[in-house]
């Protein structure tokens, strides 16, 4: 077996134990989190979608399109609903 396929048995010279702090391991999270969006995921879509637009119309149109802006400005935008 070349040594690109192997699997390292030891990190830094330390030995893997099998325990990972509990800090690492994220929450159980319910059916309801599966949708929720935080503001900061959608603030990072909105500047992806704007460095990746054709045009302003463009971004507008794939801003509306993924739901990343709201009919107003005061409304939420519906990801976030």
């Amino acid at each position: 077996m070349s040594a690109a396929g192997r699997v390292p048995s030891q990190v830094d010279g330390q030995r893997y134990t099998g325990e990972v702090p509990s800090s690492v391991i994220p929450s159980q999270r319910n059916a309801a989190d599966a949708y929720r969006v935080t503001e900061e995921q959608v603030h990072r879509a909105r500047i992806v979608v704007a460095r990746n637009a054709e045009d302003p119309e463009d971004c507008r149109r794939l801003l509306d399109m993924l739901g990343l802006i709201g009919a107003s400005p005061d409304q939420l935008p519906p990801v976030r609903r």
